[in-house]
């Protein structure tokens, strides 16, 4: 087998399976199987597959058929300047998430700053690794998500401390971040099978308004704290009303997406 004939194979199959981008996911996966840049495929088609490789792009493609995200199945997610060990135990960073980062990152030096629901860590190590001069701790209601947060921060070398606690631990902050689960009730079904098959139900879904979780924190948190919250464009004046003196910043395709206020 050549790197032309595992294409040949992998992308109708993962096209019929109505994967949206099947040249680029078939690319990833085969040439992380063989170790290589992807630019190689294209350089050198001939290249010859070994039987192990071989086997392990089958297994790779069979998953991706079955609508299992590449970032799982490839088992790391880059975001922002950093690469993350992801798996099922929290949701994969999503690029609208960035926007959370750069309102952080324009904090005064040796801010302090707490991220609520850290998932895999992705926005609180991508802070650290951008500002290590901010004071950055994270927390998360689940355990596996906590073990997974302090497994990113420990294989980058980033002093992160990651607490498991649902809710706000109780301490001072300058800021407090938090992609929280705003998915509605009745979205659910009509996610994409990626999301519905492998993602934390957990980390996404939150009542019938998917205002449920963003609701709880703003009541728990002491007055004056100030919060960054991720939402749903069309949550965007709800979540508004939830807090004093909002505003609200859109991410780069021009949406709603991080509203900023003060708990009353």
């Amino acid at each position: 087998m050549t790197v032309r004939d595992a294409l040949a194979a992998a992308v109708p199959a993962i096209a019929a399976a109505g994967c949206e981008t099947p040249r680029l996911d078939a690319e990833l996966l085969i040439a992380d199987a063989l170790g290589v840049d992807r630019a190689v495929l294209h350089a050198e088609p001939d290249l010859a597959i070994a039987g192990a490789q071989a086997r392990l792009i089958s297994e790779r493609v069979r998953r991706r058929v079955a609508r299992e995200p590449v970032a799982y199945i490839l088992g790391r997610q880059g975001f922002r300047h950093i690469e993350l060990v992801v798996d099922s135990r929290a949701l994969i960073p999503r690029p609208e998430t960035e926007l959370l980062v750069e309102v952080a990152l324009e904090l005064p030096e040796r801010a302090r700053v707490h991220e609520v629901g850290t998932g895999s860590g992705a926005i609180a190590l991508a802070l650290l690794d951008e500002r290590p001069d901010l004071v950055v701790s994270a927390s998360d209601a689940s355990p596996a998500a906590v073990e997974l947060a302090r497994l990113n921060a420990a294989r980058l070398g980033t002093p992160l401390w990651v607490e498991a606690v649902a809710g706000m631990p109780a301490g001072d902050r300058d800021l407090v971040i938090a992609n929280l689960p705003y998915v509605r009730e009745d979205e659910w079904d009509g996610l994409q099978p990626e999301i519905r098959g492998y993602e934390p139900r957990e980390g996404l879904v939150s009542g019938a308004d998917g205002l449920d979780a963003i609701r709880s924190l703003v009541a728990e948190a002491p007055a004056g704290t100030r919060l960054a919250l991720e939402h749903a464009p069309g949550q965007a004046g709800a979540v508004r009303a939830l807090l004093r003196g909002a505003q609200t910043r859109r991410d780069l395709a021009g949406r709603e997406r991080v509203t900023l206020g003060t708990v009353a």
